[in-house]
């Protein structure tokens, strides 16, 4: 084997890595984040999380990138650790179809059926395909699935690459001498588990492996120890992921090593005793990629099968290992909330995506909350414990504006479809009109106490008046919030029309103001906490006009605000009909003057 060779297998295995990275980021872009909601779906019945599990490493290729989402989703408090074990079993059988498909290499006959089936025939195919549509292509799916098939055919030319580079090896004894070390389990054992360990992959490390069948070297004694070593090393990638997480989130990860580091002194304990008793006739036999295949699933799916009535008692185990501090575990603050921005989630930007909008959601209905408190101490009685309220809870909007945002900033560097990049854009938009909002009613709050240490009262006229426009901006506001939630471009439309409304009632009552002022009803002192009282209003107002703007926006790339806004005002009886609703709907009542 020459230094060509060595190149030749390092370069295989790089595209090989490389392939299995472009296919599994097509089918997390292409699932787009649906994966991660069944699991957040699951129930506590472990049958059907196992098969869940199976299923989800079965399309995503990767046992390690599910344990790492799993870890995040416990971290998150999305998941309990009763429901994570189940599929971590399952994600173990998933990891399998890798090897089958390799298998298909191995492959014999004349036919035209059975040579279109082999990865060498039909990967170029795949190829082409993929290549033209990602040229030709401008649709986000159309682009994904063409990086399926394109990191499908890069893969296998890995694979292929890696075998032939191997193949000299057949004729070089020493290479034979060296594989009988692995006869022994331990070793055998340790060296899969190291392999693993380093390229971060199962599917991976049993790809080489099976690479190195070609040779006709390798015999189903040695083999068998480095597959279920390769189970364990496998574990590694979940348990670096779990370094800073919570008790739990660290559980889920010793329970994926805890379970292949059973399943692998089970399964060699009777395989060793049954062929001390009976004597497999196989055990120096040269192995295949199709056998290692089958070993491989048959190691997995028995490890499953055999510990899934002992869940609970993992569950014990891996409780033992990572031990609760006194008085930890019963912790209710904001920190727990930003659990769902955790950095795993990153690997999957469109679940990503979606928790970062549920988090804004609690966001803007703090900054809901403490407009609505504003309003009453505003316009009713000044209460001391709501203007503290208001206080503390623009104190978290600031925090929520800050971990959002840093976490956005972060996602929007990812490899994001069209759809995600643009949502990105959105919810960072509306985090700074939730925490303007908050800031609106901390100057309303300011306005309260300034009417309260100077003993300044509204009139009855001016009170009724402000009561309808504070009617209205809480009506603007609920819409706006209910359409960024249920994303409802029908409801966002609603918006500017009641904007509108908002500002024609602003400027009546500053009219209406100027004539009290006139008559002698009003002091200069009162108009001018009556002035910034309605134009801290009229401002929340401006903001929903903002967030329904941005939301509009995200599903029309070519749009622009300034066009919208006009467009809508020119409309004529779409939009005049709307505000013409809006007007009698918080109509001012009768001037006494």
């Amino acid at each position: 084997m020459t230094i060509f060779n060595v190149l030749t297998l390092i370069g295989g295995l790089a595209m090989f890595l490389y392939g299995m990275n472009v296919m599994g980021n097509g089918l997390e872009k292409l699932a787009g984040g649906k994966l991660e909601k069944i699991f957040e779906r699951l129930t506590s019945n472990p049958i059907k999380a196992m098969l869940l599990g199976l299923s989800v490493t079965a399309v995503i290729q990767s046992s390690s990138a599910t344990t790492v989402m799993l870890v995040g989703f416990v971290n998150a408090g999305i998941m309990k650790l009763h429901s994570a074990i189940g599929v971590i079993m399952g994600a173990n059988i998933g990891t399998t179809v890798t090897a089958w498909i390799l298998s298909l290499s191995g492959l014999s006959g004349d036919s035209f059926i059975i040579n279109m089936l082999k990865p060498s025939s039909f990967s170029p195919v795949l190829a082409i395909i993929g290549v033209a549509m990602l040229t030709f292509s401008k649709n986000d799916k159309k682009k994904d699935i063409a990086s399926i098939l394109v990191g499908f055919a890069v893969l296998m030319f890995g694979m292929d690459s890696m075998s032939g580079a191997v193949a000299p090896l057949k004729d070089v004894p020493e290479f034979a001498e060296v594989l009988l070390w692995f006869k022994n389990p331990i070793l055998g054992v340790l060296a899969g588990a190291l392999l693993t360990a380093i390229i971060q992959s199962s599917s991976a490390s049993v790809g080489i492996l099976q690479a190195l069948s070609a040779t006709g070297a390798i015999t189903f004694g040695s083999a068998l120890p480095i597959i279920l070593g390769q189970n364990i090393g496998t574990c590694v990638t979940a348990l670096l992921s779990s370094i800073g997480t919570s008790k739990n989130a660290k559980r889920v990860a010793v329970v994926h090593l805890y379970f292949n580091i059973i399943g692998t002194v089970l399964f060699l304990t009777v395989f060793y005793l049954l062929n001390a008793f009976i004597g497999f006739s196989f055990v120096d036999g040269v192995v295949g990629a199709k056998e290692i295949a089958i070993v491989h699933t048959i190691f997995n799916l028995s490890t499953s099968i055999v510990l899934l009535p002992f869940i609970k008692v993992l569950e014990k185990l891996a409780y033992l290992t990572v031990k609760d501090k006194e008085g930890e575990g019963n912790k209710n603050n904001i920190e727990e909330q930003f659990k769902l921005l955790d950095e795993r989630f990153l690997q999957s930007p469109s679940f990503a995506v979606e928790k970062c909008r549920e988090l804004t959601n609690r966001m803007g209905e703090i900054a809901k909350e403490s407009i609505d408190m504003a309003m009453s101490i505003c316009v009713d009685k000044y209460d001391k414990e709501k203007a503290e309220q208001i206080a503390a809870n623009e104190a978290a909007v600031d925090l929520y504006e800050d971990r959002l945002g840093t976490y956005l900033v972060k996602l929007s560097s990812r490899d994001l479809s069209a759809k995600d990049s643009q949502s990105v854009s959105t919810i960072l938009h509306v985090i700074g009109d939730f925490e303007r909002i908050s800031d609106h009613a901390m100057n309303m709050v300011s306005v309260a106490e300034e009417k309260q240490q100077k003993d300044l009262n509204f009139t009855s006229q001016a009170t009724a008046e402000v009561k309808v426009m504070c009617s209205a901006v809480r009506d603007v506001l609920d819409i706006a919030m209910e359409a960024f939630e249920k994303h409802d471009l029908e409801l966002a439309t609603r918006v500017e029309p009641l904007e509108e409304v908002v500002d024609k009632i602003r400027t009546k009552l500053k009219n209406r103001h100027v004539k009290r002022l006139q008559t002698g009803e009003c002091t200069i002192e009162m108009g001018f906490v009556f002035s910034d009282l309605l134009t801290n209003l009229e401002r929340v107002s401006d903001h929903c006009s903002n967030i329904a703007v941005c939301l509009i926006q995200e599903n029309d790339e070519s749009f622009d605000v300034h066009e919208y806004v006009q467009m809508l005002k020119n409309s004529g009886e779409g939009f005049d009909g709307q505000v013409k609703r809006y007007s009698e709907k918080y109509a001012l009542p009768a001037k006494e003057f």
